[in-house]
């Protein structure tokens, strides 16, 4: 399947001047990140009462103790480490999380097993991995906290353009572990993988609202696709990723939250949130406290978003 790997949008913009401030030893804070918490506006904490042990399902660590994989051309690596997010862990009232291994590290997912050490026990990991992958060394990292993969069609990755036919070849490899199979796609790259999509032995977890274009939102193609998966029961949607599904913006971000309130209807039992801290990517940073706010228009009642927050990651990430 061709032309399935397109670029974050905002991913690679920036990367070069980035990389030279870096070079120079220059501290690199994104516009609109709050002193108090790196990489988020604002200093509020959410206006959403946030239960006992609810987690946040997609952050990434990074640390300059950590390079870069060689094939990575975008922002660099800047410490957005677990000192930094916990304190933002702590304005948002969460206290489980987990952790994915973005494509800046490629398949060294060292940052990412480092991050969950440190959280202990509130911490899972998804990492990213190549298909020589030794049967052993999956079994060391799930002994380490991860519970699946990331397989990315958005960014670059080391190996170059991801495939479907990689995507079924990596789900059959993890699957003896009882793994999850997570998916950062667009819409239309959604729309291509539906046959491979349906046939995965594995659970399926769709990144960011299945990242349907905002001008089409339930309307595109994908929305359909994702629908189906969902009413099959082993699929689950990250309600998370406003700000990369959005033309109207924030504070509402309309267009998303049609989209998510949507999704979250039809399958509740299957739907985490996630921060996306620390936004790799963006110029402005979001309110992180805020996008923990919308969830409560996309999931009003009460009881079921407590089960967004706390009941479904704990049985999707193994949380006791």
């Amino acid at each position: 399947m061709r032309g399935l790997t397109r670029s974050r949008r905002t991913i690679l913009k920036g990367g070069a001047t980035l990389a030279l401030a870096a070079a120079a030893g220059l501290r690199h804070r994104p516009a609109g990140a709050a002193e108090d918490f790196p990489f988020s506006s604002g200093t509020e904490a959410p206006t959403t009462a946030v239960p006992p042990n609810a987690c946040d399902c997609h952050i990434h660590i990074l640390s300059t103790r950590f390079p870069a994989s060689p094939h990575w051309k975008g922002q660099p690596v800047l410490d957005s480490d677990v000192a930094a997010y916990r304190r933002l862990q702590a304005r948002l009232g969460t206290s489980r999380v987990v952790v994915v291994t973005p494509s800046t590290y490629g398949t060294d997912n060292r940052a990412t097993l480092d991050g969950v050490a440190q959280f202990g026990r509130s911490a899972r990991a998804v990492v990213v991995v190549d298909l020589d992958i030794a049967e052993a060394e999956l079994r060391a990292m799930a002994a380490q906290g991860a519970v699946g993969i990331r397989v990315n069609f958005g960014t670059p990755q080391s190996w170059g353009p991801t495939t479907a036919e990689r995507l079924e070849a990596m789900a059959r490899k993890v699957e003896p572990l009882g793994w999850h199979v997570q998916i950062y796609a667009t819409g239309d790259q959604i729309a291509l993988l539906e046959p491979v999509l349906r046939r995965l032995p594995t659970p399926l977890v769709i990144d960011h609202l299945a990242r349907l274009p905002p001008d089409r939102g339930v309307d595109h193609p994908a929305y359909a696709v994702v629908r189906g998966l969902l009413d099959g029961g082993r699929t689950w949607m990250k309600l998370s990723g406003a700000y990369l599904n959005t033309a109207s913006g924030p504070p509402a971000y309309a267009d998303a939250t049609a989209v998510a309130k949507s999704f979250a209807a039809a399958a509740p039992e299957r739907m985490v949130w996630g921060s996306d801290w620390p936004h790799r990517g963006e110029k402005h940073m979001p309110d992180d406290a805020r996008l923990l706010d919308i969830l409560t228009a996309w999931v009003p009642d009460d009881r079921a978003r407590a089960r967004v927050l706390v009941d479904n990651p704990a049985e999707l990430y193994g949380f006791a």
